[in-house]
């Protein structure tokens, strides 16, 4: 595991680099992701190997991504190719279908492309066994967040409609080298079967959902304006003067399945 005695390695900036360098809570987080030997496995940023050690210690194999060139030399110098493969470059270009199916994605995410990062593996969402990883804490807190609460916002609904989530623990900022600014949590996700509530068409859901939060401070009336009269507000169980944290997951995809009945694409 990285110490603070090793790391000759200067964060970076422009790639968000905080790196985790204290040992109790990286065992939690191995813990909380439970690896084992057969399981295929990848990490997004590695960066000093903190997770990557332990990690290899229960796993055959394992597939990493890193964009800093410096710290992937580091790792293809460290590990043999047939225990960590090694894939240069920025996670939201990379294709995860790569990976085959049954995967675990697992990693302590950039704050600055956590959210553009969770939106682009809902993709891949069918090839996934489950996600682990360390995010600021305001944004977990955004991820678990219920209709009304203060929280609740576009990126609840989206991926609460694709995954169960839940909030494993807290990491304070003097885990980390440099410490961050912020408080950050780990968040464990596991995609939702093909039992699961679903909208009549996903790409109509999510502009649905991102048109509703664009003025959160609107009714809904308001904000969905154009698509006011097609909306069965009183059989869908919505007022259309609520705005939109205060409709659940279900309630969006009520909204949507009303327009795709009545012709909305």
């Amino acid at each position: 595991m990285s110490s603070r005695s090793n790391q000759d390695h200067q964060a970076r900036k422009r790639f968000g680099q905080n790196f985790l360098v204290d040992a109790a809570v990286v065992e939690s987080i191995v813990r909380g992701i439970d690896p084992q030997p057969q399981d295929n496995m990848v990490e997004i940023g590695p960066g000093l190997s903190a997770l990557t050690v332990p990690l290899l210690e229960r796993l055959e194999r394992l597939s990493v991504i890193e964009i800093d060139r410096d710290l992937a030399q580091r790792l293809r110098d460290r590990f043999p190719p047939e225990r960590l493969k090694m894939i240069e470059g920025d996670a939201l270009q990379i294709d995860f279908a790569q990976f085959g199916d049954k995967l675990r994605i697992v990693g302590n995410l950039p704050y600055n492309i956590s959210s553009p990062l969770l939106f682009a593996l809902v993709s891949c969402a069918e090839q996934v066994v489950d996600q682990h990883f360390m995010l600021q804490r305001e944004v977990v807190d955004r991820m678990v967040a219920r209709a009304g609460e203060s929280d609740y916002s576009r990126l609840s609904v989206m991926l609460q409609y694709r995954y169960r989530i839940q909030k494993l623990f807290d990491v304070s900022p003097e885990a980390f080298d440099p410490p961050p600014r912020v408080t950050s949590s780990i968040v464990r996700m596991i995609p939702l079967g093909a039992e699961r509530l679903r909208a009549q068409s996903d790409a109509l859901f999510a502009r649905v959902v991102q048109r509703a939060f664009s003025q959160r401070r609107k009714m809904l009336r308001g904000v969905l304006s154009d698509w006011t009269s097609m909306i069965p507000w009183e059989s869908l169980g919505i007022e259309p003067t609520w705005r939109a944290e205060q409709v659940s997951v279900a309630g969006f995809v009520g909204i949507t399945d009303a327009l795709w009945q009545a012709g909305e694409r």
